[in-house]
């Protein structure tokens, strides 16, 4: 299989509201996470930093521009690779330890990780059966209801488990933006995770409904409304009550 060059790997596209999206093209869409990057007038912050294949304080100069803190909207392989690259990482209690000793098991990079989830391989020495996430700690243990301040923007954490149960969606009241991690997006969710629970997926989605979001920034796949979000919330709630 081709290999790409580390300053072909990524691609950047400046969306409204000071909101870029960072991804890694070949990647095949399902296994490629939505890396945000969100400026603010004292700091920037991250949500999510892909698989760690290549680097991002290397390969996206954006990312270095401000003081950042590096946000883990969960510990999956594909949504922490880079985290070890920033001073400042934040994660929900309930994933700290995994984000501070990660495994192929436990982020999921086993079974999930092996050359076919690419379209092209990342440049060498890069090697599938050897890819391991690196231990990144905790400099800020997040909770439900705590926020992150940028200085002119205000994030409100909003624990959503049931995907796994350190996960997090962020809430911009202001601009009613939510980056929601994996707990939603618009692609097929994935419920059977080693630790999802449905009863929480249940609540969180709920809790998700009551917000008055009007646009959503998730885990994977495109952006979208805040009308297509409560569409999709009602659609999966409607399947739960029927089953």
């Amino acid at each position: 299989m081709q290999r790409i060059s580390p300053d072909k790997w990524y691609a950047v596209e400046r969306r409204e509201d000071d909101v870029t999206a960072i991804s890694e093209p070949f990647i095949q869409e399902f296994y490629r996470c939505n890396i945000w990057h969100v400026r603010g007038r004292d700091s920037d912050m991250l949500v999510d930093s892909g698989m760690g294949v290549v680097s991002l304080r290397e390969w996206v100069p954006l990312v270095t521009e401000k003081p950042l803190i590096a946000v883990a909207s969960h510990t999956h392989f594909d949504h922490i690779g880079c985290h070890h690259e920033f001073e400042c990482r934040a994660v929900h209690e309930a994933e700290a330890d995994l984000l501070a000793n990660p495994t192929r098991a436990n982020t999921l990079a086993d079974p999930y990780v092996t050359d076919d989830i690419f379209d092209a391989l990342p440049p060498e020495p890069y090697c599938s059966k050897c890819y391991a996430v690196k231990a990144a700690p905790a400099t800020r243990i997040l909770r439900d209801g705590d926020h992150i301040d940028l200085g002119d923007r205000l994030f409100e954490v909003i624990h959503t488990p049931g995907h796994s149960p350190g996960g997090i969606a962020l809430w911009e009241e202001k601009t009613g933006i939510l980056f929601s991690g994996d707990i939603l997006y618009d692609g097929p969710l994935i419920e059977d995770t080693y630790h999802a629970d449905a009863g929480d997926y249940l609540r969180s989605m709920q809790r998700l409904l009551t917000l008055p979001v009007r646009l959503v920034h998730g885990g994977h796949f495109p952006s979208f409304s805040g009308e297509r979000y409560r569409a999709l919330i009602r659609n999966w709630l409607d399947e739960k009550e029927r089953a």
